[in-house]
């Protein structure tokens, strides 16, 4: 989906399309200030001048996604909201709608696997679809089809989406960045040398911050430059499980199937501060928050159907450093008051003496709650 979190804003803000817009931080207060102030008029009517400005934000957020307006000014997601206000300043700043992503994401699924049943779920904004066996697929070189989803995506939806079509995964994701917004790209094995080979080794899903950094110490900056490596001197360099997976993605090579289902391995909710707690001073904001999420993970474990026996917390300090620590139950939950006492023994094992900047909550081990059920019920014995 082309910048999905702020695509659905502009179904409810229209008058701001085309305009720098950026989506992030974690409350809704201001957008709600401003529904406040204008309850009179439709949404459609408040005036662009009256919504919140990038460059009045203070706090730590960081963006979710920004229309193709801001990002012409260097703003990209992940990035921090205060720095991207020095790069963007006339932007305007929505909070995210989780109610509202949330069904424009049921929404577009939907339509997709029922054009195309075997789709793979990678997460809010994006699938995987095996075209192989639908009917019509294979015409065009896909792009019958792709087109076909593109259409049926907007007419449910009244948003765009971005398609590539491809031998695999790994060069279909690539391709589907390539022609955004609304955009079809159909590449093949035989486009690596024109299309894959000159793009930065970062553009392949999989190379991160550090593996670049190793890779650019190597004098090797494009995935040509990759491709021409010989496979066991990266072996060398990355191991022989990365190293090999390095070699093989710089030739296009992926062999991985389109997973139509998958079990979360966990469950876990988290926040950033706005400003460095202390377990001391700040134990009431923190007893609070801890306790909140303790609540949503508990929501969550619920809403999808699943119990858990691995109980942790994440913490990051002031100075960036992060510390986890975890325990396993006898019994599996879902349960609040008890993930938070597991958790609040975990609390118990880390040091408190310096500030906090990130506090979190994670549920692992899980199991369907159906099968748990059917794991604990009695066994009778044979008349």
């Amino acid at each position: 989906m082309d910048a999905f979190f702020a695509s659905v804003e502009l179904l409810r803000y229209p008058q701001l399309k085309g305009l720098p817009l950026v989506i992030g931080g974690a409350r809704r207060r201001n957008d709600d200030a401003l529904l406040v102030t204008h309850a009179n008029l439709p949404l459609s009517e408040i005036p662009p001048a009256d919504f919140p400005l990038l460059k009045n934000y203070v706090g730590r957020g960081v963006i979710t996604t920004a229309t193709y307006a801001a990002r012409q000014f260097g703003v990209g997601s992940a990035m921090g909201l205060m720095k991207a206000a020095k790069l963007c300043p006339q932007a305007i700043l929505l909070p995210v709608d989780f109610d509202e992503i949330r069904k424009y994401t049921g929404l577009f699924k939907s339509v997709v696997s029922e054009i195309a049943p075997v789709m793979e779920n990678r997460g809010v904004d994006e699938v995987y679809i095996d075209f192989t066996d639908v009917p019509g697929g294979q015409r065009e070189g896909g792009r019958a089809l792709a087109r076909l989803i593109q259409r049926s995506v907007f007419d449910a939806t009244g948003l765009t989406c971005s398609i590539g079509v491809a031998p695999n995964k790994l060069l279909a994701k690539m391709a589907s960045e390539f022609n955004k917004p609304n955009g079809i790209s159909v590449i093949d094995i035989g486009d690596l040398r024109s299309l894959i080979w000159p793009l930065a080794c970062r553009k392949i899903n999989g190379i991160g911050p550090k593996a670049e950094a190793k890779l650019a110490a190597l004098g090797v900056h494009t995935i040509g430059e990759l491709a021409a490596r010989p496979r066991q001197g990266l072996l060398e360099h990355f191991g022989k499980s990365y190293g090999a997976w390095l070699h093989d993605a710089a030739w296009g090579r992926d062999v991985r199937p389109v997973v139509t289902e998958s079990e979360p391995v966990s469950m876990s909710r988290e926040t950033t501060f706005a400003r460095d707690l202390h377990a001391v001073r700040d134990k009431a904001e923190l007893t609070a928050t801890f306790s909140a999420l303790c609540e949503k993970v508990a929501q969550d474990l619920q809403r999808k159907g699943y119990v858990g026996r691995t109980i942790g917390i994440k913490l990051r300090y002031d100075n960036f450093q992060s510390v986890t620590r975890d325990m396993t139950l006898e019994h599996p939950t879902a349960d609040a008051l008890t993930i938070r006492r597991a958790a609040g023994q975990c609390l118990k094992r880390v040091t408190l003496e310096k500030r906090l900047r990130l506090l979190g909550v994670r549920v692992a081990n899980l199991a369907k709650t159906d099968e748990e059920q059917h794991a604990s019920d009695p066994v009778l014995p044979l008349i």
